[in-house]
């Protein structure tokens, strides 16, 4: 993933710590706009392929709802307490619907990794669990902007 950043540069994360990051986190949380155009923010699960973030929503909520009408969307994964301990990503770009919705566990080649790291991730174990509820969203992101405060602190 290429990542530019015109501000922050000193505190950005490197390609590799950023990949680090989005493989470890659990938690993001992502907005959407409503047809109103008001902002909602909800929080999620997630799994980082490498090149896309993957969510699995239920489908009867209002994330889904919104990212069917306008797929745009911003997630952040962040962590830390403490000013110096802040690290975090933001993900910018369009989502895409990917499988069947509900998600029952047809077979679609294309889930194959993003559930078998799901799975392990989250759950651990090996296979997806489906509930009927729930389906997949992709974020391959056209904007990637990280910081790690950590960073201030190194001379």
């Amino acid at each position: 993933m290429t990542v530019t950043q015109r501000r922050g540069r000193r505190i950005m994360m490197t390609s590799g710590e950023l990949e680090a990051f989005l493989t470890t986190q659990r938690t993001c949380r992502v907005a959407t706009v409503s047809a109103g155009g008001a902002p909602h923010v909800s929080t999620l699960w997630f799994v980082w392929d490498g090149a896309s973030m993957w969510l699995y929503s239920v489908v009867r909520s209002r994330r889904w709802a919104h990212l069917r009408r306008d797929p745009r969307v911003a997630i952040v994964v962040d962590t830390g307490e403490e000013y110096d301990e802040l690290r975090g990503v933001e993900l910018t770009g369009r989502a895409e619907f990917v499988g069947e919705a509900p998600r029952i566990g047809e077979l679609c080649a294309e889930l194959d990794l993003p559930e078998t790291l799901f799975a392990r991730k989250n759950f651990g174990l090996r296979e997806m669990p489906h509930d009927g509820r729930h389906a997949w969203l992709r974020l391959t992101p056209e904007k990637v902007v990280s910081w790690d405060f950590r960073k201030l602190a190194s001379p």
